[in-house]
């Protein structure tokens, strides 16, 4: 039914325009008969064609030719740049984050939201759905950092092996680092999103292995923009009465301004014990990040060129996780573990779920 719908729409938008054009009573084709004659011949001769496609399509898996699974009902996934999803006739998608592109060497590939058909290389509209007509096979490729996507009916995926932040965010779930949030998609990690002020300092405050303590604060901040008994209050005025941040001003935190680069990974460095909140110059930073080996020269590089985003948090934080404390063999995971924060068997795990190495 898919495919049938996925053939017709272009002679919906033929018929919708000559019946326009056949409007008048002296017009060489009458409304009536496109209605009725000729959309009846129509849909035989598409019902016809499909079986034909579907016979060859069963011919060329039963050779090999092709080794697609099938989607009944629409299913999610998250991508990483790189990644290809192969759809064939009638298949569906959907892009919900990030960016991507359709690319097909023949046939046709339709946007139904818009009702148009897109030519090869269309960079992909987030919310708009997609369906591969008739004697196509369209790929559906990654181009942001991370993705997600929904689809449906016949498809095949290709990964790359670009990094991975969609499995650091997984393995920092796994410990407790990393909670995302209440999006109904993508399993609420806004990977794609940049992240604020309060979100990068509760990163901070887990990452130190102190959420509990920060959650069962009881005083109240001086800072006007921080709602009055909320969590928010608890983190910051935590943070604040232990020296972890300064606040944007004397009386404002500005928890949803966007957090930078520079401004997470002081905060990392803090966690590590290489820095402290009297440090108010970060200009120099990065290069601290470098001399603690926190961050490597290549990362540094991209992450001053490219716009910061919750999928570089949860890379910073990940990785954070091997550097070494100040004068020790130790690591920050082995440092939260010995507070039980996560036990080893924990970070066994949540590290086979990273497979792509680092920038």
């Amino acid at each position: 039914m898919m495919k049938k719908l996925a053939l017709l729409l272009s002679a919906c938008l033929l018929l919708a325009a000559v019946a326009y054009a056949a409007g008048g009573e002296d017009s060489l084709i009458s409304l009536s008969y496109l209605t009725g004659t000729f959309w009846g011949n129509m849909e035989d001769r598409v019902d016809q064609k499909l079986d034909q496609s579907d016979e060859a399509i069963l011919e060329q898996a039963a050779g090999g030719e092709l080794n697609l699974s099938s989607a009944a009902v629409w299913q999610e996934t998250r991508l990483k740049r790189g990644d290809l999803l192969t759809g064939s006739t009638g298949t569906n998608v959907l892009l919900l984050a990030g960016s991507g592109r359709v690319t097909y060497g023949s046939g046709a590939v339709v946007d139904v939201t818009t009702g148009t058909q897109i030519p090869s290389g269309t960079a992909l509209a987030t919310n708009h759905r997609y369906m591969v007509a008739e004697d196509t096979s369209a790929a559906f490729e990654v181009t942001s950092r991370t993705a997600v996507l929904d689809y449906q009916g016949g498809y095949s995926f290709a990964y790359s092996d670009e990094v991975d932040y969609n499995a650091m965010a997984a393995a920092l779930k796994s410990l407790n680092l990393f909670r995302g949030s209440f999006t109904g998609y993508g399993q609420g990690f806004d990977l794609e999103l940049v992240p604020t002020r309060l979100q990068a300092l509760i990163m901070f405050i887990r990452v130190l292995g102190e959420e509990e303590q920060a959650l069962a604060w009881t005083g109240t901040t001086h800072f006007t923009d921080i709602s009055r008994g909320s969590d928010a209050e608890k983190y910051v005025g935590y943070a604040y009465e232990k020296g972890y941040t300064n606040g944007y001003s004397a009386t404002q935190f500005k928890p949803g301004n966007p957090v930078n680069a520079g401004q997470y990974t002081e905060f990392v460095l803090r966690a590590l014990g290489y820095s402290s909140a009297a440090n108010t110059d970060l200009s120099d930073t990065m290069e601290r990040a470098e001399v603690a080996g926190l961050l490597t020269a290549g990362e540094t590089a991209r992450l001053r060129t490219e716009k910061f985003l919750r999928a570089d948090l949860v890379y910073i934080s990940y990785y954070a996780l091997y550097a070494r404390l100040p004068d020790s063999r130790d690591t920050l995971a082995d440092a939260l573990m010995d507070k039980g924060v996560f036990q080893l068997r924990d970070w066994q795990n949540a590290e086979k779920l990273v497979t792509s190495g680092r920038l």
